[in-house]
């Protein structure tokens, strides 16, 4: 498929929500924008939601989650919003699952975790929801994998991953969840798994070449990206300290292994902590942090059929650390830290190019 040309992307702004915030969870359902907890300038977790609705472009503030969370998992499911796990008030991890009633406005207590945890990555398939990982009370990664059928309100175990950790990358291809990225303690690691759906079995892939912290992860077309981030010197390394990198590594599950890296495809910015996505069939890298004082605005596109990177329209407030929600014909990319906790909402779209 061709990828979307250069001037087929624009941003859209939207109203700043009325709480700033970084670490919240999103998740979008018919034309609403679901924004839920993360921290305020105080650092600490809130439980204020609050919804955007895009044809209108207004906020309006819910009544707030029961259980105050940062860095929960979001999904939404049918005319619920789902949400798991993230770190109380008090830092620790939650076991506490809730659901917003969309229709009816309210929240709901809903089976909680077999163990508390922060950094679950979650996909749905089928109207069920896999949680992958997640750091625990005792800071330790977790392997765990729970299936969540809204039905039964009940967290079934499946086989663990077979490398623990917590805020890795999980994409869903064909029967397979994909997990990449994330991290053990401060240490990003390597690891390169697969879940298949109908075996539930894990396959362990060949690992992500390089070693970086605050990567970005992202798939399209089929092929797995690992971008950028903060690269500690190695033993051999005349760099003394860490430093941010272009790096880009894909792996194309068809043919089993990552593709020899070169210099052609590395992004045009260094940079960490931004957030990748897949719009208009390209890779996406927004904003992050780079070698500049001040968060990146830039915005790059990457053509799998081209091979090559693209600027694109820069960001209208430059910011990391943000959330980002994908949509049809959206990316939206929320909060984060500007100076400071951020308000902005906005979203990088496809325009209709005649």
């Amino acid at each position: 498929p061709m990828a979307a040309g250069v001037g087929a992307f624009a941003w859209a702004s939207f109203p700043t929500m009325p709480t700033r915030r970084v670490y919240c969870s999103a998740a979008h359902r018919d034309g609403q924008l679901f924004v839920l907890g993360g921290c305020g300038g105080g650092g600490r977790a809130l439980g204020t939601a609050e919804v955007l609705d895009l044809p209108a472009q207004r906020w309006t503030t819910l009544p707030p989650l029961p259980t105050p969370r940062a860095g929960a998992a979001a999904l939404a499911l049918g005319k619920q919003i789902l949400v798991v796990g993230g770190v109380d008030a008090a830092q620790s991890p939650l076991a506490s699952v809730e659901v917003y009633h969309v229709d009816e406005g309210k929240w709901e207590k809903k089976a909680a975790l077999a163990q508390p945890s922060m950094g679950i990555s979650a996909v749905q398939r089928d109207g069920a929801v896999y949680a992958l990982g997640g750091m625990g009370a005792d800071t330790s990664p977790q392997a765990l994998v729970r299936v969540y059928e809204p039905a039964k309100d009940h967290w079934q175990p499946l086989p663990s991953m077979p490398t623990p950790c917590y805020g890795a990358s999980a994409f869903l291809q064909g029967n397979k969840i994909f997990v990449l990225g994330g991290r053990q303690g401060k240490l990003p690691i390597t690891a390169f798994e697969a879940f298949d759906l109908e075996t539930r079995s894990w396959t362990r892939y060949p690992s992500v070449p390089s070693r970086r912290a605050f990567a970005a992860c992202a798939m399209a077309d089929g092929v797995v990206f690992s971008l950028g981030g903060l690269q500690q010197p190695g033993p051999h390394n005349f760099y003394s300290r860490p430093h941010f990198v272009n790096t880009v590594e894909m792996f194309d599950p068809a043919q089993g292994v990552w593709r020899k890296p070169s210099r052609t495809i590395r992004m045009k910015e260094k940079r960490a902590d931004f957030v990748a996505g897949c719009l208009g069939g390209r890779v996406v890298a927004v904003g992050g942090l780079g070698n500049q004082s001040c968060p990146l605005d830039s915005v790059e596109g990457f053509s799998i059929s081209l091979k090559k990177w693209e600027l694109l329209p820069p960001m209208p407030t430059g910011r990391c650390s943000c959330s980002s929600c994908p949509a049809p014909r959206l990316l939206f990319v929320i909060g984060g830290v500007a100076q400071g906790p951020s308000g902005a909402v906005e979203a990088l779209c496809l325009r209709d190019v005649p």
